[in-house]
């Protein structure tokens, strides 16, 4: 950039014309151009030269009167430079690209979880003074809410329409209002990829998601149509984009009762044919930094995962899925590493009903992309009331072993319920 500039002052009934020409290059400093002063009085002038030394080499100039005369040298009058103060523009800002900021961002996993009221949790939720205290004891709800994203099986349409599926021997269906259970539990995403999730028909589906989202709970894996059921779902946290994606297996008689999503009807993700699944799995990886796969599969009350399961995961994880959770069977079954990629089979019965059963709550730390820590919290579902199990007790313990033996050879179950892949 160049900066001229030039001031002319008056000095004792003199015009002093002083001219100051700056050169600034690319802030490499200013560099000195020799300045001619210049003095109009009367009809001649004279000039004052300052050269390259410095020093100032006066001399004058004879009026213009065509006498021949040799001009007399002179006492050059001191100039007085005006100041000019220039107001240098700001050092440009170092542009560079955004640096993200990541945190540990916790997902916590449960099973299945039912709110009609035809069932004996649910009435005797209603005797306990119908608070999800008492349903859920204290430590299990503290770690739902706390969680950056809470993530449950919804196995169970809210609404007050529709009927009940002809022939099928359980449906559920619960009241709108319920929903509240989930904000209260500090809930963000359900899986409704599910083969109850449609027991009341389209238009209890259809109210279903409309409850959620007025919630403003996010769901996954059944939709208004296809296009919707095949949406994987994302958040934003920690620095990261984590996607959700579900669907489901179950039903594999055909035709099933629990209908797949077109595109023009309500419905769920079906997987018994992975295919649209795998290409739902693949566009959550392009868009996502860790993609989780949520799926209903399995037998219920068989504890050992099946060969079907495991092929079925074995196409998630090349397909792109980080974490594939597994559920339906009711009852725990074991874990798996493929590749690098950790499945968790199933994880039973959250509050569903009153058997006792073992459960468990899953949790995740994701952090930059990747999954840090994968942690099973044994529970126990007894008397309509799900419990947290602690190290030391002696069903926290047991229930450890019977992971053990019913997980693949290559993992690793830390007596703190730390899963790992062996080396």
């Amino acid at each position: 950039m160049r900066i001229r500039f030039s001031k002319p002052c008056r000095i004792g009934g003199a015009f002093i014309i002083s001219a100051y020409i700056l050169l600034i290059a690319g802030g490499c400093g200013v560099e000195d151009i020799p300045v001619v002063n210049e003095f109009v009085e009367g009809g001649g002038s004279h000039q004052e030269v300052t050269g390259e030394t410095g020093q100032t080499e006066p001399y004058t100039v004879a009026e213009t009167t065509g006498a021949d005369t040799v001009p007399e040298p002179m006492e050059p009058v001191p100039a007085q430079k005006a100041m000019v103060e220039v107001e240098m523009p700001p050092e440009p800002e170092t542009v560079s690209e955004d640096v993200i900021e990541y945190e540990p961002v916790r997902i916590v996993f449960t099973g299945d979880m039912n709110f009609d009221k035809r069932y004996a949790n649910m009435n005797t939720l209603a005797q306990r003074g119908g608070e999800m205290d008492g349903a859920l004891d204290e430590n299990i709800i503290t770690l739902m809410q706390e969680a950056d994203i809470t993530m449950i099986n919804n196995e169970f349409p809210y609404s007050d329409r529709g009927s009940p599926t002809p022939e099928k021997k359980f449906t559920f269906r619960a009241e709108p209002s319920t929903v509240h259970y989930l904000q209260d539990l500090g809930v963000d995403i359900v899986g409704l990829a599910n083969n109850h999730a449609y027991d009341y028909g389209p238009d209890a589906l259809l109210d279903t998601l409309d409850t959620l989202s007025e919630a403003g709970i996010q769901y996954v894996g059944a939709g208004r149509d296809i296009a919707d059921a095949m949406t994987p779902r994302y958040i934003e946290a920690g620095g990261m984009t984590i996607a959700f994606t579900a669907a489901t297996q179950i039903e594999r008689s055909l035709p099933p009762d629990t209908k797949e999503a077109t595109e023009t009807d309500p419905g769920v993700l079906r997987t018994l044919d992975p295919e649209k699944y795998l290409q739902v799995i693949a566009e959550a990886d392009q868009n996502a930094d860790f993609t989780i796969a949520f799926v209903h599969w399995g037998s219920e009350n068989v504890f050992e995962y099946e060969a079907a399961q495991k092929e079925l995961a074995e196409k998630y994880a090349e397909a792109g899925a980080d974490l594939i959770i597994g559920a339906h069977p009711h009852v725990l079954q074991g874990f798996e590493y493929i590749g690098d990629v950790p499945v968790v089979y199933s994880t039973g019965n959250f509050w569903f009903n009153s058997k006792t059963l073992d459960s468990c709550m899953i949790e995740a730390t994701i952090n930059e992309g990747v999954l840090e820590e994968l942690r099973f919290i044994p529970c126990i579902q007894k008397g309509c009331f799900t419990s947290m199990l602690h190290k030391g007790d002696s069903d926290f313990d047991r229930i450890l072993s019977d992971q053990i033996s019913r997980s693949a050879d290559n993992i690793e179950l830390s007596e703190d319920g730390i899963i790992t892949g062996k080396p």
